[in-house]
């Protein structure tokens, strides 16, 4: 069924209604008569049914990206909460996205579902999209008879996490941004600014200032070896990329190396543990077993230094140390949130105390980034006004040098 989930195509179709109204739209299937059979159980009399081009089925796809992922879980937490049967919702949610690649996928589990299969098995045959934790918290729902509840854990969680890599990347652009821009603004006066400074400056037939002469210099050879700067900047970017991804001890200790960077490293790593307290407290409320759920935990973390450590405070529990001794043995995590936990443990309730902790630490990267954004709007400009500044002072200096003579 899964083959034949894969080979659906859109086909479009013209029917009408019990009062005879004409309605048109589309539907993916196998086939024209698994239209046509789909129609008829929502009271349509198909008239028409034409499979569409993959021309224009396939021009419009876009890719799936997290956030399309966390709008199907809300979407479906919602259905099942309001009573909606499972492949009905699939069903809804389904025909009514824009993106026909998250309509494929979507579609794809629902056929998976209505041939037998759970609903956490289906999702685990899109592992690029549903990852094992919420398999596994899918499995839990299942087991537990509860899975419009822990659909609706699932949702908050993806929620969350988007909300939490959305204020990190506006954390990162800024100083991308100051790069680049600085970067731009220089490379065109050099390119195209001061060599019409510099045909006024052979004119004078006197030693430029050493100042001048270094910019004139540096123009010179942006304007003949422009292209190797790019393909030099774009191949150490290339390569620093696959080194991140085929070398654990480069990726390693380049996580290391973030946390350590100011503003920017206490920004990532309390989002790192925001993300270890939400995920953690998710797992544990929805009964999946505590070193089980660190598993997990480790793979959602995002940094090679706390996920290490994280495998490192699974083993220590399973031993049967408590997880607040074995936190606070891993040097990672500060002491409110090992006192947290043991209140946590002590109460019988630690996963509110971990959602509490993530709310804290959430609020806590919201506030660190907002005034990083106001920190660094200025810079930006100062920087630029350096840059600017000291090119223009270097193009008038023999100017300057040459009234004074007179």
């Amino acid at each position: 069924m899964a083959e034949a989930a894969i080979k659906q195509s859109v086909f479009t179709w013209e029917g009408t209604d019990k009062r005879g109204k004409k309605l048109k739209g589309e539907s993916r299937a196998v086939n024209p008569s698994m239209v046509k059979a789909d129609l008829r159980r929502q009271g349509i009399s198909p008239l028409k049914v034409r499979k569409k081009s993959a021309l224009f089925s396939s021009a419009k796809k876009k890719k799936i990206v997290p956030k399309d992922i966390a709008v199907f879980t809300r979407q479906l937490a919602t259905m099942m909460s309001a009573g909606v049967p499972l492949v009905q919702s699939f069903e809804i949610v389904g025909r009514g996205h824009e993106n026909p690649s998250m309509q494929e996928l979507i579609l794809a589990i629902k056929a998976d579902v209505e041939s037998g299969s759970s609903l956490s098995s289906a999702l685990a045959k899109h592992p690029l999209h549903f990852d094992e934790l919420v398999c596994n918290l899918v499995n839990a729902g299942e087991q537990a008879g509860i899975l419009d509840n822990l659909l609706d854990k699932i949702a908050i969680y993806k929620e969350k996490t988007e909300a939490l890599k959305s204020k990190i990347k506006k954390a990162l652009f800024y100083p991308t941004a100051v790069i680049i821009v600085a970067f731009i603004v220089t490379a065109i006066l050099l390119i195209f600014v001061v060599p019409q400074f510099q045909s006024l400056f052979e004119g004078f037939g006197a030693e430029l200032p050493a100042f001048t002469q270094m910019v004139v210099n540096l123009s010179d050879w942006m304007q003949s070896n422009w292209w190797k700067a790019l393909l030099v900047i774009a191949g150490a970017g290339y390569g620093f990329m696959e080194a991140k991804k085929r070398s654990p001890k480069f990726a390693h200790t380049l996580d290391r190396l973030v946390l350590k960077l100011p503003i920017i490293g206490e920004i990532l790593t309390k989002a790192v543990i925001a993300r270890y307290a939400r995920t953690l407290s998710t797992m544990f409320a929805a009964g999946v077993p505590l070193v089980e759920a660190m598993e997990s935990v480790a793979g959602a973390a995002g940094n090679q230094i706390y996920t290490e450590g994280i495998l490192q405070m699974r083993d220590n529990v399973a031993t049967g140390q408590q997880l607040q001794l074995a936190m606070n043995q891993s040097g990672l995590f500060p002491n409110m949130v090992n006192q947290m936990v043991a209140i946590g443990e002590e109460s019988g309730s630690l996963d509110a105390m971990l959602g509490k902790v993530a709310d804290f630490y959430e609020q806590e990267v919201d506030d660190a980034v907002d005034g990083l954004s106001s920190l660094l709007e200025p810079l930006i400009m100062a920087i630029l006004g350096v840059l600017v500044g000291s090119l223009v002072v270097a193009m008038y200096l023999p100017i300057f040098k040459m009234g004074s003579v007179v």
